[in-house]
């Protein structure tokens, strides 16, 4: 079947198209997942500084619990207790707000989550590099 000049214009116009769409939907993925990742920092290290400092251990759990309801009321069941959990642990392994932003820009947030749970210093930056140069999925990480 021959196409003729014009069927192969708009065949490569529709497929630059696609490639543009596709790549602005990337850097915009991209984007958000930064954003929400500097988010997430923000929210833990303030928790961590104004509520679970030191001696108020167990005010802080009870004031962490009444924020969860009230975020999750106000915003959805996105901001449950576990998830602040997972913006103080943020915030405690990584205490550099610049590191969180560099990282968010190459890893997801679920790429994250996932790293901040690993004890060991060592084992963690191990696996942000090999996660970041290999282009790992978070099943491949996990």
């Amino acid at each position: 079947m021959n196409l003729t000049r014009r069927e192969l214009i708009d065949n490569h116009l529709v497929s630059d198209i696609r490639s543009l769409i596709e790549s602005a939907r990337q850097r915009v993925a991209a984007t958000v997942n930064a954003e929400l990742t500097l988010l997430y920092w923000e929210i833990g290290s303030r928790i961590n500084r104004n509520v679970l400092a030191g001696e108020r251990a167990e005010y802080g759990k009870q004031v962490l619990a009444n924020l969860a309801a009230t975020l999750a009321a106000d915003f959805g069941s996105g901001w449950s207790l576990k998830t602040l959990r997972h913006c103080t642990q943020l915030s405690a392994v990584f205490p550099d707000r610049e590191i969180v932003s560099a990282l968010g820009r190459q890893l997801s947030w679920t790429h994250l989550k996932t790293l901040i749970y690993v004890s060991e210093p060592l084992k963690r930056e191990f696996y942000i590099e090999i996660s970041m140069v290999e282009r790992w999925s978070v099943r491949q990480l996990q």
